[in-house]
């Protein structure tokens, strides 16, 4: 495990209008909550990662963006589990909550999920 595999370059941000359509379409769902990841199976180099946060659960945008980046943080975190299994993916990481938790909550519950997902 090298420091590389820590990083969150932009190659690995899904921001595809179609693709996250695609995602919320045709991809399965896996929930923990106050997290629920949406995915669907690739064929690209990379796995593409988009997080996202109610804005009706959340009124200030403060709020928001911060739970955004403790997603992210855990994805980066913990995506040697998905990149270990061999295939690629679209994920989508939806915040559900209506309260924020602490980040090492949030870690546990995605790492939970994206080793479900493979």
């Amino acid at each position: 495990m090298n420091l590389k595999s820590f990083t969150y370059p932009e190659k690995e941000k899904l921001k595809s209008r179609k693709l996250i359509k695609k995602v919320f379409e045709k991809g399965k769902t896996i929930k923990s909550y106050p997290v629920l990841i949406r995915y669907i199976e690739l064929d690209d180099e990379n796995n593409k990662v988009g997080v996202s946060v109610s804005k009706r659960n959340f009124k200030k945008a403060v709020d928001r963006i911060r739970i955004k980046r403790q997603l992210r943080e855990a994805y980066r975190l913990n995506k040697e589990d998905l990149t270990n299994s061999g295939s690629k993916f679209a994920i989508m990481i939806l915040f559900i909550g209506k309260k924020e938790i602490p980040s090492k909550k949030l870690n546990n519950k995605v790492k939970m999920l994206l080793k479900e997902i493979r």
